[in-house]
């Protein structure tokens, strides 16, 4: 495990590497955070989770954090430090196809990262974030940090919050989609993972759902442990078709 610094444009961002032990080629695994700054950062132990499942991983800190350049914008332009992170893993010899994986915000991230690669081969997003606007509602604890942020309101600024609202472009999507969330979620409520299950359905698009009623943003250790497992070897399933 590495931490590397790649080009975000004309930012110099961080990101962290993760590669099985034994050599041999591995599909990609783009693991893009949630939250911002300091809140959700990228966990070793997290990364090194997926790593064991067989893949060579790469987690974007994003622009401004850990030394990087630039600063975060929520799922606006510092989407391009996904974007980058994918050319990143495509660019390594031994990465086979590459799959995208977004947690709560990340999974703004992951999807506009999919939108953007036709190649990916799988979109997982957990307690992801799908309705930039519907946050904002639900979040009160947010709505300082957005308005900075963003600029403003959904009521003021419509349009910037439809920009970082991938529900508007999936007719552009090509990867098959995998939603995992739980039914008490607080952070970001099931509303998302509904509301974009609903859209991909009605735009024929391969949608897998997993819904966790019991659980909130954060499931139990041993749950958390499977559900990386199911996940993974979901992929893996993606990635024979």
């Amino acid at each position: 495990m590495e931490v590397v610094t790649y080009y975000s444009g004309s930012l110099k961002v961080k990101g962290l590497l993760a590669q099985p032990k034994e050599k041999g080629c591995y599909d990609g695994f783009l693991y893009l955070r949630g939250g911002i700054k300091s809140v959700g950062e990228v966990r070793p132990a997290r990364i090194a989770q997926f790593a064991s499942e067989g893949f060579i991983v790469f987690a974007p800190h994003y622009r401004g954090n850990r030394g990087g350049e630039g600063n975060e914008d929520f799922a606006g332009k510092d989407r391009q430090d996904a974007f980058a992170a994918f050319e990143l893993l495509r660019s390594l010899p031994d990465v086979g196809r590459i799959h995208v994986f977004g947690f709560s915000r990340g999974g703004v991230m992951a999807l506009y990262t999919a939108i953007r690669y036709k190649e990916a081969a799988s979109v997982v997003t957990w307690g992801g974030v799908s309705d930039m606007a519907l946050t904002y509602l639900e979040r009160k604890d947010l709505r300082r940090m957005m308005k900075r942020v963003i600029g403003g309101t959904p009521a003021k600024f419509p349009g910037r919050y439809r920009f970082r609202t991938p529900l508007y472009d999936l007719e552009k999507l090509e990867a098959p989609v995998l939603i995992i969330h739980g039914g008490k979620d607080t952070n970001v409520s099931v509303e998302h993972a509904n509301r974009l299950e609903k859209r991909l359905k009605d735009l024929g698009k391969p949608v897998t759902s997993w819904y966790f009623n019991e659980y909130t943003h954060y499931f139990p250790p041993a749950v958390n442990r499977q559900v990386v497992k199911d996940l993974t070897n979901w992929m893996k399933t993606q990635s024979q078709q």
